[in-house]
């Protein structure tokens, strides 16, 4: 199963890339997804927003195949 992944804000400069395909498992969750990131990326970025096809979720959300998912830091306001 395959899904695409866009990085935004300080995301993407820590992760050097705005977009990336991901082949996953099926049954796959958002944050399974997340963990194979920080994996595969060695980061270890805890609190991260997500989306998938442009609708906020919650990490235990089950992926699909051809899925768009979006990680963004957290939102902070002042």
């Amino acid at each position: 199963m395959q899904v695409s992944v866009k990085y935004f804000a300080s995301l993407r400069e820590l992760m050097g890339e705005s977009s990336r395909l991901f082949d996953i498992e099926e049954k796959s969750s958002v944050d399974d997804l997340w963990q194979q990131i920080k994996n595969k990326k060695n980061v270890n970025f805890e609190n991260v927003m997500a989306t998938v096809n442009m609708q906020y979720v919650k990490s235990n959300h089950q992926l699909h195949d051809g899925d768009e998912v979006a990680f963004f830091p957290p939102v902070t306001g002042g």
